[in-house]
């Protein structure tokens, strides 16, 4: 893939000339010193003078703006937005009817000292996470710790102000904690527009923030709001129930995770009015609905999923740009919220990039959460190489360009790191030019071993089970790269109205010692894939089209894959028509798997990171 623009074919050139005199790095610096959001091409950022010892990244010039000061220890101003609810909500809505509280949310911004008369966008985070009784953010007017704090150090000095909202029910946020459903998506659109119509501000309004608080930009960005440009989602949901259920297969917290996960956040016993505040339908019913959703594999019945999904209106109504940051290994926020969605986005025609590093439910630059995290299969082959101490430049660079709305326009290339820490520039993920092998389990190319072969794997997390298939396939001879979406389609026949299979893909060395590379989980009910209801007649053989979930995989020479089946894995919950099945390894049952081209690609190598825990073992 070439340089898209003509500064960035310049500066492959000079990155070139780098490693034959380093008079040639001065140069690049200095010019980054004149204009601090200057592109520099993600394979030459390594050459670029970036702090990485730090616990987070900086970018790499300071900005000239101080933050305003206020009347609080925190410099923030906080404020209560009103806005419109039906009275179909209940809560806030129907107390409002009656001279009550009526729905309002809890805000706090911070600005720039910035010259009279001039006006700033506003990147901002939503979450239930403000307010609670811990020491890192106990009020959402003190920034937050794990992104607030490196927003205002980092970004605030070049321009830009910074918001921290609390969604419906949570913090000083009135109402019921509605767990992104129509209230809350009402709440949020009603703080972008306060935030975008202030007196202070240029109109532009980007959404940033991890997990839950990476979820209310997808529930903003359905309004298809004019003041909404960008949106940062990192392991954010494009629905509720496609973060606990796949192909019909519960997780372990999916029926409980309204009101016993959520629902307490929205509880402060010395709130007004709490017991109205809280007479909501969808709170009174939401474990209802997750026991129906359990019995039927996630099916649809009572709209409560339809209301929390926000991708299909997204593509709808969205015209912003969209910087998905996303985990490989990451438990919490599956790597589906990403892959394919990316290039879902990009056929839309709407401007989007991909960060996917080998992580687990992290921020890009966390070398310390990260380590801690990163287990064998997990994570730990590719780190430190994971530790993204060019993320906050990057993010400045794309700030300035979608919300001050100047500047060279970002590269919307998709980095993509694979298990051994390698990085790559893709166009998109899963790529189009990868080679697809079939591998038709039983053949010669992935044999049927023993049924202990699983027992010597080495990673925690996972234990062998006696009623199980195992197949491998022979030694590589040369190191074999794959990834994005593999798929494993089988002939089965369930003994009940279901059943479940998961699959589990390893990398084992000539010595038995195996890593986890990458599962499949699948509720027979959903034989055909997604989130269509199938029925199952018991003794009838069906079609089980299974996906894995996104991996980037590189299987060292003289390693091979082993693939095991069995009935139940990871976290998941078993069906509720658990069955035996029987599968068909006469040939029909095949695992197709997209191998890596690498002509032309670009690999490259981040800044090095020189944090303590990088350089201990």
């Amino acid at each position: 893939m070439k340089p898209n623009s003509l500064s960035e074919q310049v500066f492959s050139v000079i990155v070139g000339l780098i490693f034959v005199s380093s008079s040639y790095l001065l140069i690049i610096q200095e010019s980054i010193d004149e204009e601090y959001d200057m592109r520099v091409p993600v394979w030459a950022r390594s050459q670029l003078d970036y702090d990485t010892s730090q616990p987070y990244s900086f970018v790499l010039n300071q900005g000239t703006y101080q933050l305003l000061e206020t009347d609080n220890e925190f410099d923030s101003v906080h404020v209560m937005i009103p806005y419109n609810l039906p009275l179909s909500e209940g809560g806030a809505a129907a107390t409002c009817q009656f001279g009550g509280e009526c729905p309002q949310i809890s805000l706090a911004y911070w600005r720039p000292k910035v010259p009279s008369g001039m006006k700033v966008p506003v990147i901002a985070e939503f979450g239930p996470y403000f307010g609670e009784t811990s020491a890192s953010t106990p009020d959402v007017s003190q920034p937050g710790s794990w992104l607030g704090v490196s927003v205002i150090q980092n970004l605030l000095p070049h321009g830009f102000a910074f918001a921290q909202v609390s969604v419906t029910g949570t913090g000083s946020s009135n109402h019921c904690m509605d767990l992104m459903g129509f209230a809350e998506q009402e709440g949020i659109n009603a703080a972008v527009e306060w935030l975008a119509t202030q007196e202070w501000s240029n109109g532009n309004v980007g959404m940033i923030g991890k997990s839950y608080d990476g979820s209310t930009p997808w529930q903003a960005a359905m309004y298809g709001n004019e003041y909404l440009k960008t949106i940062v989602p990192i392991s954010g949901l494009i629905g509720v129930r496609e973060l606990m259920w796949k192909n019909g297969s519960s997780e372990a917290r999916a029926p409980f995770m309204h009101n016993v996960v959520y629902g307490s956040y929205g509880y402060e016993a010395d709130k007004e009015e709490q017991n109205l505040q809280n007479a909501c339908p969808d709170y009174l019913a939401s474990s209802l609905y997750g026991g129906e959703a359990y019995v039927f594999g996630g099916s649809e019945v009572s709209g409560y999923w339809d209301e929390r999904y926000f991708l299909d209106r997204v593509l709808e109504n969205y015209r912003g740009s969209v910087y998905i940051v996303q985990g490989f290994h990451d438990w919490n926020v599956d790597p589906h919220m990403a892959v394919p969605v990316i290039n879902t986005l990009l056929d839309t025609g709407i401007e989007a990039k991909v960060l996917m590093g080998q992580w687990d439910h992290d921020y890009p630059d966390r070398p310390d959460y990260q380590k801690q995290r990163s287990d064998p299969g997990r994570g730990s082959e590719a780190y430190p190489q994971m530790v993204r101490f060019d993320w906050m430049q990057d993010l400045l660079e794309w700030f300035t360009y979608y919300l001050q709305e100047k500047g060279p326009k970002p590269s919307l290339y998709l980095e993509i790191q694979n298990n051994r820490g390698e990085w790559r520039v893709e166009e998109r993920y899963p790529a189009k030019d990868s080679r697809v092998i079939e591998m038709p389990l039983g053949g010669n190319n992935l044999s049927l071993v023993t049924e202990s072969a699983l027992g010597t794997s080495v990673y925690p997390g996972m234990e062998a089970t006696d009623d199980q298939i195992v197949f491998e396939t022979n030694e590589f001879i040369s190191d074999f790269r794959f990834g994005g979406l593999p798929q494993l389609h089988l002939d089965v026949t369930p003994a009940g109205p279901g059943g479940s299979i998961y699959a589990l893909m390893e990398d084992c060395s000539a010595e038995n010692e195996c890593i986890h590379v990458g599962h499949a989980i699948m509720d027979l009910r959903y034989h055909e894939g997604g989130t269509e209801y199938q029925n199952v007649i018991p003794g009838v053989e069906i079609r089980a089209k299974m996906e894995f979930f996104a991996m980037d995989v590189l299987i060292p020479e003289g390693h091979k894959i082993r693939l095991s089946l069995r009935d139940i894995g990871e976290d998941y919950l078993p069906p509720s028509t658990e069955a035996a099945v029987d599968i068909d390894i006469s040939g029909n049952s095949v695992l197709r798997i997209h191998e890596i081209n690498t002509d032309n690609k670009i690999f490259f190598e981040p800044p090095v990171c020189m944090h303590e825990d990088c350089l201990s073992e």
